[in-house]
């Protein structure tokens, strides 16, 4: 996966941040989905989550920013990678 996300990110040198980020991806996929493990399809989704993290480097906080004319908004969970990850959440029961 290591290799992957550095062709998508070809200016980023750092391959221990970019494991960190390939890292936080998995937990965050974990976490939202409710499973042990990240399923093998969406390791796609791995890799694209941490593109998304490496990108809003230095955004930490910020939902918005606007300089001028030109406005970015900073998605936690993108739409994309949220529609690839809805069909692996695993429902949860309470119990009365």
């Amino acid at each position: 996966m290591l290799a992957r996300l550095k062709r998508r990110l070809p200016d980023a040198t750092d391959e221990t941040l970019l494991q960190d980020l390939l890292d936080d991806a998995g937990r965050f996929i974990r976490a939202y989905t409710g499973r042990d493990t990240v399923p093998e399809p969406l390791e796609g989704a791995q890799i694209s989550l941490a593109a998304a993290m490496f990108n809003r480097m230095g955004m930490e906080g910020e939902t918005r920013h606007g300089e001028g004319s030109t406005e970015r908004v900073a998605e936690l969970l993108p739409e994309d990678v949220r529609r690839q990850l809805n069909p692996y959440r695993l429902a949860k029961a309470v119990g009365t």
